[in-house]
């Protein structure tokens, strides 16, 4: 019997998952850990924090998938790899010996150089322990609706300028304009700088229409209880403190034997294997591909799905693997939280509520594959 040990609940994994309870490989056995029992969607995130998606709607149960494909799942938290052995460590104290490991456990935001961050940062990810505040945000907000509330965006990316369009609509309809502060602080010169121009100025309008405060070329030196100090020197007045900022990967694994790159993200061929682990695949967030790299977003984690599926099976039955190659472009849609969004592709930017209720019906479909 081959032990497979999948780590991670993500979007690649959860479609590996799915894959796996139509067609299975003999003579394998089968185990997910995860820290998590039901994992977050990220493609609905943002509409749930606004209020259209319930959590059942926007989260996949992990427990009801590893049912129907068959396999095991543990509740727990990775904390070490030992690759050579083949052993993953678990905060529980367990040890989980596997024949092929394939690692989806996404990424987190950097948060190392700014002072106070462990203390008064909310990092968007893991996004269990954000939503877990997010409900006391909200919790507070509809318990002192007439109370002042300060939030700021610590990162003016794809993921920064959607969460506080999200933020915004939420809050909105508990709390009057003039008792709802919200910031958005990038260190580019411009929002989503690595989108278009014209996307970057189009959401730029729209924060601005919601009297989002946008503050550019501006980097966060430290964080405390009630403010941000800048590295200009401004301080900016804060209750809460969204960190959006560069990915990174956990501590742990940067300090395996698993080849990794700078950030700690592990380095893969497009076979979706390990560079110096043949046996150890990765996927999602958590992985870089060689001389193929792609951004950070959903979208690359789910096309990965079948690819990943394929080549686990053909390593364990000893079949040659099939490449994976990033598409070059891809279709990016902001949700502005009001039933209405903005789409990019290359340089065409597109503002329309078609869009919003188009991938509604992309998402909707997506989760529809999976057991609820």
């Amino acid at each position: 019997m081959l032990n497979l040990v999948l780590v991670g609940g993500g979007h690649s994994h959860s479609i590996v998952l799915k894959l796996w309870s139509k067609k299975k490989v003999s003579g394998v056995k089968v185990t997910l850990i995860s820290n998590v029992k039901n994992t977050p969607y990220s493609g609905m995130l943002p509409e749930y924090i606004s209020g259209f998606y319930s959590y059942e709607d926007s989260h996949i149960n992990l427990v009801k998938l590893a049912e129907v494909a068959g396999i095991e799942l543990i509740i727990d938290e990775v904390i070490n790899i030992d690759a050579d052995k083949k052993i993953v460590s678990c905060q529980s104290g367990l040890k989980i010996s596997f024949d092929v490991l394939s690692l989806d456990i996404g990424s987190r935001p950097e948060k190392s150089q700014i002072k106070g961050a462990n203390l008064y940062g909310i990092p968007i990810k893991p996004i269990p322990l954000f939503l877990e505040k997010w409900h006391k945000i909200i919790d507070l907000a509809d318990n002192k609706p007439h109370d002042k509330m300060i939030l700021t965006i610590i990162g003016g990316g794809a993921g920064g300028v959607e969460l506080a369009l999200n933020i915004h609509h939420k809050l909105t309809k508990i709390l009057s304009a003039e008792n709802l502060t919200i910031n958005l602080i990038h260190r580019g010169k411009r929002i989503i700088s690595n989108h278009s121009l014209s996307m970057s100025k189009k959401l730029t309008k729209i924060l601005e229409q919601n009297q989002v405060n946008i503050y550019l070329n501006e980097e966060v030196k430290s964080i405390d209880s009630q403010k941000i100090t800048l590295f200009s020197g401004k301080n900016i007045d804060s209750d809460y403190n969204f960190l959006v900022t560069q990915a990174c990967a956990p501590n742990w694994l940067k300090n395996s034997s698993i080849e990794t790159d700078t950030q700690g993200f592990i380095m893969v061929k497009n076979t979706l294997q390990s560079v110096n682990y043949p046996y150890i695949f990765a996927s999602g967030d958590i992985a870089n591909i060689r001389d193929y790299p792609c951004p950070k977003a959903g979208v690359f984690a789910v096309k990965q799905g079948m690819p990943l599926y394929q080549n686990l099976c053909n390593f364990l039955t000893k079949k040659s693997l099939t490449l994976y190659y990033p598409q070059k472009n891809y279709l990016n849609i902001i949700g502005t939280g009001n039933k209405n969004a903005v789409a990019s592709w290359g340089n065409i930017c597109v503002q329309s509520p078609l869009i919003w209720y188009w991938k509604q019906y992309l998402d909707n479909n997506f989760m529809k594959q999976f057991p609820h």
